[in-house]
């Protein structure tokens, strides 16, 4: 509560202080934020600030100090030529696997991707100030509650920036110069002598291999515009403009695409007459009611701060109408070099694991950014399936553009058969948050609906009478050969088919559609039993145990996150669990990478281990984030955490972290609510507030000294509340209202 106060009186203080253009605005630091004695020499890790739309990295490049720039649909959108022709059918991949001749598909579909440097996400500029004079910083902080990067120099001199919390627009400041000091745009270098002739997706291509003319910079009193054209008839805009004041010098950033209605110079025009004020003030209101939408306190230093970095960073990067959050979101390398992996959108992991905070952290309309997509893309989505699978319905590309176009890849994953069902669960995910009936009606069942339509046509049924596929696969088990597509159901494809028809027929029994209902029934009871192996693990597939580390647990997507196997069903589904959690210890993490450990730590939590989960948690905060909490993909600790050591960051890993922390706080998946189902016996005092279960309630708890003072539930939409009582022991019911307040404290 104290924390709180000092929060709001900080913002007021705030909004009344930043009254002029000029003024250098107030913060309100926490135990959180991010300290440094100096300014980091690595584009990846910087001080990340964004709104989704527009971003920046704060480091320090050959004596400048340096603001990266990116923004989400600066896009590279040329087609791949490979993707069309009459062998652009999944029909022909299995006629190829049928014979065990793989190398032409691997031509047609997975080299195109490592071998051609676009489709792919790209970088905008940099904005840099000549360190020169000022010497070196004594001080870069990262305030989390005002989403604002402060540097100190000795002489006295700050500078403070931030990105604009709802418009495409960053602010800089620099208060008590005692020098000259003017802001330098610097461009990526598309055009330039001895580039590389690597062809690498992890590395990333250079620039120069897009073929791009090189803009130019040109200087119009105190402002500076960059044109460059890219690929077709795209184009993106910089521009930035300051202003000195005495010893005092700020200025605004604005970057566009013409994929977007937005005009860099007339959002500069339009910030500068604002001013710095009412953008701060503005931008603070964002941030607070964020903030507010829920809080959690930890017992763990190191879990309490990488938690609220992972949420600060979730709220930079996601936003209801902006694209998704792809590899890097709006934080683009800054190297001279493409992005990690194109900087696409990987739908075998990354896409997912990077929306799991938005349901029980109460962040539901950021995580509308993702749906909103997927929904506006579905014309697109089902030409895809027309071509490449021949069969009506909709699935969608494992590997896209931007505009959700295919990419190709490695295609048991970048073109799989059940990328369309994962996805559609963050649609039954948000009805089950929300309890939205509308939302249900109008985007969640059409959705599923259509991925379901498709998968009846792409499944067959057998001669035993089992629905099943011809080829299965299972992320990303045995990368790209001929082996990775199992003649058996690989149990990541059986789950995927398990949930989409039952969650196809629970929704529409609740929209009252019955016979649509039974016919999804009907398909899920003609899927076969998972496979398990002598131990009662889940296996890859019939004859593929797991029996070596691997970084992707596709084939226990069953038990998290799609709870078809849970640890309410009893024993059965608990000796599951327990083999197969032992299964993946056993063989260890030498091939684990930064998010395994946090999916780890979701599934121990759902198996209601939290000694476990919260050690898989810290070795994630410890050995595989960079100094900014970025998470990077191998171990940096040099504690043997894994095998994989290499650096491109990416950030599924961060926010499966914060998913694993609310796991671990609240689970309500059941349909019966648990507080504090999986936190370590250590943990004595331990808080959340406004944590959301589904049916639309919201959950504040606290431990004190290891005992219950606090259990409060707020039903938003009313109706049956189910919740395990700690003081009762026992699962205790009620009929809400909308909008009434449930004290399980005082009815102990």
């Amino acid at each position: 509560m104290k924390l709180k106060m000092i929060f709001v009186l900080g913002l007021v203080f705030g909004m009344m202080s930043c009254s002029t253009v000029a003024d250098y605005c107030p913060v309100t630091a926490s135990d959180n934020d991010l300290v440094f004695p100096d300014l980091a020499q690595s584009w990846d890790e910087g001080i990340p600030l964004g709104n989704a739309t527009v971003g920046a990295l704060v480091w320090e490049k050959d004596s400048a100090l340096r603001f990266s720039l990116d923004r989400v649909d600066l896009w590279d959108l040329r087609p791949v030529d490979s993707l069309s022709g009459n062998n652009y059918r999944f029909a022909w991949v299995k006629e190829h696997i049928r014979k065990g001749d793989y190398r032409p598909v691997q031509k047609k579909f997975d080299e195109p991707y490592d071998r051609m440097p676009a489709p792919s996400k790209i970088p905008g500029a940099a904005l840099e100030f000549p360190l020169a004079k000022l010497g070196k910083p004594v001080q870069v902080h990262l305030y989390l509650n005002n989403a604002l990067c402060e540097v100190t120099w000795a002489n006295g001199t700050k500078m403070q920036t931030f990105v604009h919390a709802s418009e495409p627009v960053g602010w800089f400041v620099f208060k008590n110069l005692t020098t000259e000091l003017e802001p330098v745009l610097v461009t990526p270098q598309y055009k330039k002598e001895g580039s590389s002739s690597e062809a690498s997706p992890v590395s990333g291509q250079d620039l120069q291999r897009l073929g791009y003319e090189q803009g130019s910079v040109i200087r119009k009193g105190n402002e500076l515009v960059y044109h460059q054209k890219g690929y077709g008839d795209f184009s993106y805009d910089v521009v930035v403009k300051w202003k000195r004041q005495g010893n005092t010098l700020y200025g605004t950033w604005s970057i566009t695409s013409s994929l977007s209605g937005d005009q860099a110079e007339g959002e500069i025009s339009s910030a500068m007459l604002r001013g710095l004020s009412k953008d701060y003030k503005a931008h603070l209101g964002y941030w607070k009611h964020y903030w507010a939408q829920s809080s959690v306190s930890l017992p763990d230093s190191i879990l309490q701060k990488q938690y609220y970095n992972e949420m600060y960073k979730f709220g930079s990067a996601t936003r209801e109408n902006s694209y998704p959050i792809s590899l890097q979101a709006v934080w683009t390398a800054d190297n001279g070099k493409l992005p990690p992996w194109k900087g696409d959108y990987h739908h075998d992991l990354n896409t997912q694991l990077s929306y799991w905070p938005a349901y029980v952290g109460n962040h539901l309309s950021e995580g509308l950014g993702y749906l909103n997509t997927l929904w506006n893309q579905r014309d697109t989505y089902k030409h895809y399936t027309r071509q490449y699978f021949e069969t009506e319905g909709m699935n969608v590309p494992g590997v896209c553009t931007l505009t959700g176009e295919p990419m190709g890849g490695w295609i048991q994953y970048a073109m799989s058969q059940t990328t369309g069902a994962w996805l559609a669960q963050h649609f039954y995910l948000h009805w089950k948050y929300s309890a939205d009936k509308d939302f249900l009606k109008e985007r969640a069942y059409p959705f599923l609906k259509d991925v379901a339509v498709y998968m009846e046509q792409n499944s067959f049924v057998d001669s035993k009478g089992f629905r099943r596929l011809e080829f299965s696969s299972s992320p990303e088990i045995y990368d790209n050969s001929l082996q990775a597509w199992f003649k058996d159901m690989t149990n990541y494809d059986l789950s995927l088919m398990y949930f989409l028809f039952g969650a196809g027929a629970e929704m529409a029994n609740e929209l009252g559609i019955k016979t649509e209902a039974e016919h999804w029934s009907k398909l899920k009871s003609q899927l076969p039993d998972f496979d398990l192996d002598h131990d009662g693990s889940l296996t890859f597939a019939k004859g593929f145990p797991y029996n070596a580390s691997h970084r992707h647990f596709s084939h226990a997507l069953a038990i998290h996150p799609l709870g078809i196997i849970d640890w309410s069903d009893g024993e059965k589904s608990q000796r599951i669990i327990r083999a197969t959690l032992k299964k993946m210890n056993d063989y260890g993490p030498d091939y684990w990478t930064g998010y395994t450990y946090s999916w780890f730590a979701n599934m121990q939590a759902r198996a209601f281990n939290g000694e476990e989960a919260a050690k898989a948690l810290r070795t994630f905060a410890e050995c595989f984030c960079l100094k900014n909490t970025f998470h990077a993909n191998g171990d940096q600790s040099a504690s043997g955490k894994s095998n994989f050591t290499y650096r491109p960051f990416t950030l599924e890993g961060n926010f499966a972290f914060a998913a694993g922390i609310h796991e671990m706080l609240l689970q309500s998946h059941t349909g019966v609510i648990r507080v504090f189902p999986a936190i370590p016996a250590s943990w004595k005092n331990v808080s959340f507030n406004n944590l959301r279960a589904m049916g639309g309630f919201l959950v504040s708890a606290a431990l004190e000294d290891g005992e219950f003072v606090r259990l409060e539930i707020y039903s938003e939409k009313g109706g049956r509340l189910a919740v395990f009582s700690p003081f009762k022991h026992q699962v205790v019911e009620y009929d809400t209202q909308p909008g009434s307040r449930i004290d399980l404290t005082v009815d102990k």
